[in-house]
């Protein structure tokens, strides 16, 4: 036990669309657990979800900075935007974020600079990978749809990554902006009308949070999707290829231990992933009649039966 650490509480904006019940929040207790802390003991916990409406997020940061807590957990640039405006004093731990510096949250992975530091998932050979394994999936496949929240400008990077991919598979990329939920059935129809016979969905707190839509629109228009890690896969999904999100959130707890020792926000690195996995959602396969090539299956980390 932190025996000098009284009561210290922590606090979570992070789960936008989800709860403190999700899987990626279970990995935040292990990792709380592996470090000795125990809620209600030397720990305790303000929540705050958005449910499922991030326009709530500047409120609920400036609510928990009013309560004084002594780290706000986030997840995502959104949320973690939303706590940097509420606070310049308050630490900050990104339990997860996409792209760290590119969407403008820390100055540089090894030296944050402010008040956030915490785990970044962007590797730029992620967006590749996702292709290439589309195309080892679907061999004839001659135009991929990437779907991204209109309101996401970190989404750029992505879709350059994937027309840079594209050209040299001999693979059209559809740019496909998205406004989330309400605009998801547009764009799929719009897939099919250009000839998009695949989405690859660029992850952020609205399509991790609308998951279940994204899948379900997805089916239904008959269209095979890739998404950035397997928590996507359970809103039907066909496959993910990425870091291991609850690992994140586990690992964030490293940073969370250190600042409440005492360390500077300032001066621990961002953490980035080392291992990367590959799942394939078999009952959305059998739904779509995907046959999952031989080398597929035996490269998966994971079969969501």
């Amino acid at each position: 036990m932190h025996n000098r650490i009284e009561k210290s509480r922590v606090s979570d904006i992070s789960w936008t669309g989800l709860d403190h019940r999700a899987s990626s929040s279970q990995g935040f207790f292990d990792g709380l657990r592996e470090h000795g802390y125990v809620v209600g003991q030397n720990l305790e916990i303000e929540y705050r979800w958005t449910e499922g409406k991030s326009e709530r997020l500047p409120a609920l940061a400036r609510e928990l900075v009013a309560s004084k807590v002594d780290i706000i957990v986030v997840a995502g640039a959104d949320s973690t935007k939303a706590a940097e405006a509420a606070t310049t004093t308050i630490p900050i731990v990104m339990a997860s974020s996409q792209d760290a510096v590119g969407d403008g949250l820390v100055a540089s992975l090894a030296h944050p600079g402010a008040n956030v530091t915490g785990r970044s998932v962007y590797a730029p050979e992620l967006t590749s990978k996702r292709i290439e394994i589309l195309k080892e999936m679907f061999p004839t496949l001659t135009k991929v749809g990437v779907l991204w929240n209109k309101e996401n400008a970190g989404a750029a990077g992505q879709l350059r990554e994937a027309e840079t991919t594209g050209l040299a598979l001999g693979i059209g990329i559809e740019s496909l902006p998205a406004q989330i939920p309400a605009g998801l059935d547009e764009v799929m129809d719009r897939a099919g009308q250009v000839g998009a016979s695949a989405i690859l969905i660029v992850s952020d707190s609205s399509t991790i949070g609308n998951r279940a839509k994204i899948g379900s629109s997805a089916l239904q228009h008959r269209l095979p999707t890739m998404f950035a890690n397997k928590a996507y896969l359970g809103g039907g999904g066909l496959m993910s290829y990425g870091p291991d999100i609850v690992e994140s959130f586990r690992l964030s707890v490293i940073h969370v231990d250190k600042i409440l020792k005492g360390a500077n926000p300032a001066n621990l690195p961002v953490e980035q992933p080392i291992r990367f996995e590959y799942v394939i959602n078999m009952k959305t396969a059998n739904a779509l009649g995907v046959t999952v090539p031989p080398g597929l299956l035996a490269r998966a980390d994971n079969l969501i039966e």
